[in-house]
């Protein structure tokens, strides 16, 4: 079944132009689709099946989303639609951020994206504009991971070229994120913010990120309440959703806070850890219960300065600790003063009530 889709996919595009077009100037011959990849050997025996089940699941994933490309392509193909070749360094990305890279990091979908169009070419076109500000360059609308897999690997980018205005960019852009359901909550949260500090109106962001009204709000208060570096350092978290950062949020409110979770951050632990695991860091140096600082104790003196005693205070509790070497006879007098001064203490309350 998974062999007919591909050979379904390679005869719609395995040579890289629809039938009967004709490529535009930049455009080159696609690259000949690479032979059919050899199943691999059986496992040798004794060895755990997990490896069976997870190849099986790798194995059913790939199968639906072939599925989804071809389908893709087939109505791309259907509309009249061109697809040319270009090179993605004549290729420059969308202006307005939907990803969330640390450090200019690959993460481990683009790793396998890149192990795919290896073995089988790059199955759907990506769709550009022409760039509005640079003469012959183009602008992504959607299409950013398969754009940088075709650079690593040195080939060119199977594209659809439209014109586009700027919301036509921005819807499209988030239509494929949210079809394809890959990005996580925040790198949706801060597409919406840079959506709306592009000047875009919030009927547009919502129809962008196919969202309600009440669910882009909840996406902004994240990006308001996570400061910027900190969503950075961690990363796009794919396993935090939405609860999850919006409790996050809710643990930064005072500066003490942000300070701290940013000093966290900088451990070594945080620094070798991968995203989700950040987060967790994070989430869970703010939930711990911040400790109490003892009060300084109220130090009582004669009148010659020496300190005879030192009443405590810890929480709603007091005591009173009295110096070594104190007179006994003086101590049993304190207590018994203080007995008849608390005795009068409760009387004069009462009477007050």
């Amino acid at each position: 079944m998974a062999g007919s889709r591909k050979n379904e996919l390679r005869a719609l595009f395995g040579g890289g132009l629809a039938p009967g077009a004709t490529p535009a100037p930049e455009a080159q011959s696609a690259p000949k689709p690479e032979t059919e990849v050899p199943v691999p050997a059986a496992a040798p025996a004794g060895r755990s099946s997990a490896g069976a089940v997870k190849a099986m699941g790798l194995s059913l994933n790939a199968m639906t989303r072939e599925a989804e490309e071809a389908r893709l392509l087939r109505q791309a193909l259907s509309e009249g639609e061109r697809v040319v070749a270009i090179h993605p360094d004549k290729i420059d990305s969308s202006f307005v951020e939907d990803r969330l890279r640390l450090d200019d990091q690959d993460d481990e979908d683009l790793a396998t994206l890149i192990d795919s169009m290896r073995e089988s070419g790059q199955q759907v076109p990506v769709l550009l504009r022409n760039h509005p500000e640079k003469p012959g360059r183009y602008q992504t609308a959607y299409g950013h991971r398969r754009i940088r897999a075709a650079s690593r690997l040195g080939i060119e980018v199977k594209a659809i070229v439209r014109s586009l205005s700027d919301d036509e960019l921005v819807l499209a852009q988030g239509k494929e994120n949210a079809e394809r359901r890959n990005l996580s909550f925040i790198e949706r949260a801060v597409f919406a913010r840079n959506l709306l500090a592009g000047g875009f109106d919030r009927k547009v962001i919502g129809e962008a990120l196919s969202v309600q009204k009440s669910e882009l709000s909840r996406l902004l208060q994240v990006v308001e309440a996570v400061p910027d570096a900190l969503i950075r350092a961690i990363g796009a978290a794919p396993k935090a959703g939405r609860d999850r950062w919006m409790k996050l949020g809710e643990l930064l409110t005072s500066k003490t806070a942000q300070a701290s979770a940013m000093a966290e951050i900088s451990g070594t632990e945080f620094q070798s850890s991968v995203s989700d695991d950040r987060f967790q860091l994070v989430f869970n140096h703010l939930s711990k219960p911040e400790k109490r600082q003892p009060a300084e104790p109220v130090l009582l003196k004669d009148n010659k300065g020496k300190i005879f005693a030192q009443v405590h205070t810890d929480g709603k509790k007091s005591r009173i600790e009295f110096a070594a070497g104190i007179d006994r006879r003086f101590v049993d007098a304190a207590v018994k003063a203080l007995i008849q001064q608390y005795d009068a203490f409760v009387s004069a309350q009462s009477s007050k009530g």
